[in-house]
This record gives C-alpha cells, structure tokens and sequence, in this order.
C-alpha cells in the first residue's frame, strides 16, 4: 500500500510563494513518473508539472517559469516551489505518482495510480 501526504498549501496573495511537498509511504515503491495536478472549483483536473526518474520536466504553459517541481528520491519526497502565484492558481493541488513512463500527455490523470489527498492553495488579489 503506497500512500501520498501533501503539505504546504495554505492562502497568500498574489505575487507570493508557497512550496508545496508531498512525502511518500508504504510498500517499496520506485515511480517512474511524479506529478502536481489541480482542481480548481467547477473546473476539471489538470496537470500542472511532471518530473521522471532521469529528472526530466514538463509544465503547463501557464506555470512555466514561476512553478519548479522537484523530487528528492533518498527522502521519497516530490515538491513544488511556486513563486509569483497569481489568484488563477487558487486550487485544490494533489499529488501523483506511476510506475509507467507514461508522465504527460493526453488523459494523463489516468496513468497515475497513487494520488494524495490535496492540498489548499489560495491567492487572492
């Protein structure tokens, strides 16, 4: 049983940061792919950043350049900085994890296995 826990949600105003993490439990797990999604109110889910076992990133194009998404294997854990938010990024944000290779790309919610239970963030302006 692998369990995700977010944390580091929490309210600021715009132009403000937050680094969210998310801190991986249970059975021996190695994913292949991690990621951030959101879920904004009456929206859908969608994916915010990924980041693969070799390191390598994706972004929505509009978070590029303010959010960096990271992962320190040794502590299980996956983060997102995000700097300059803006009342846009307001959501629920969860974390994600697979063991395919499958990191971004359409319907990509449905290649992640594990998710977490969400986190708050909140910009207001």
């Amino acid at each position: 049983q692998v369990q995700l826990v977010e944390s580091g949600g929490g309210s600021v105003q715009a132009g403000g940061s937050l680094r969210l993490s998310c801190t991986s439990s249970g059975d021996r797990f190695s994913p292949v792919c991690m990621g951030w999604f959101r879920q904004a109110p009456g929206k859908e889910t969608e994916v915010v950043a990924t980041i693969d076992s070799a390191g390598d990133t994706t972004y929505r194009a509009s978070v590029k350049g303010r959010f960096t998404i990271s992962r320190d294997n040794a502590k299980n854990t996956l983060y997102l900085q995000m700097n300059n938010l803006k009342p846009e990024d307001t959501a629920i944000y969860y974390c994600a994890a697979q063991s395919l290779a499958y990191c971004n790309g359409p319907l990509v919610e449905y290649a992640y296995s594990y998710w977490g239970q969400g986190t708050q963030v909140t910009v207001s302006s």
